[in-house]
């Protein structure tokens, strides 16, 4: 396997979820709206590191699946207990969470890696995080989705 220069691969990924719960919280179209702009302005350079690193890699495929095995650890590690677990109501907030802020940023980028670098992530946070098969859409997809809540529910 070809080694891949780490320099520019994003560090502190799981500070990104550092307001999650509030986020989560009374989820509705508005609401939603304005937590993605926020999202976007405290993280996207994130998302610019992500795409930039992809961008450098001469093997992009595992670049992304270097992505995506730093984020869900670090994930694990910001939200596991001194076990090494994470219980399952934090498990579902944190996979709601990259579904509706993580994944639609990403996409915002309109990097031509950004759909597979998504793939990537949630190839490795199903391993990090056995049983926890995540998938991703856009923001306009997600957006459209509500009514007034997401999905007519919470």
């Amino acid at each position: 396997m070809e080694q891949i220069d780490k320099a520019g691969m994003p560090e502190h990924m799981a500070d990104m979820y550092d307001n999650m719960l509030k986020m989560l919280k009374k989820l509705k179209k508005p609401t939603y709206e304005k937590n993605s702009q926020d999202f976007r302005e405290r993280n996207g350079h994130y998302f610019q590191q992500m795409t930039a690193y992809v961008a450098q890699a001469e093997d992009k495929k595992e670049a992304g699946y270097e992505i995506g095995r730093q984020l869900a650890r670090e994930v694990r590690a910001a939200f596991a207990s001194t076990r090494g677990r994470i219980n399952s109501g934090t498990q579902a907030n944190l996979n709601l969470y990259t579904i509706f802020y993580v994944f639609p940023t990403l996409l915002m980028t309109e990097s031509e890696d950004a759909g597979m670098i998504a793939d990537c992530i949630c190839q490795e946070w199903a391993r990090e995080f056995k049983g926890n098969n995540i998938r991703y859409t856009d923001y306009d997809t997600l957006y459209q989705s509500f009514r007034n809540k997401i999905f007519g529910i919470f």
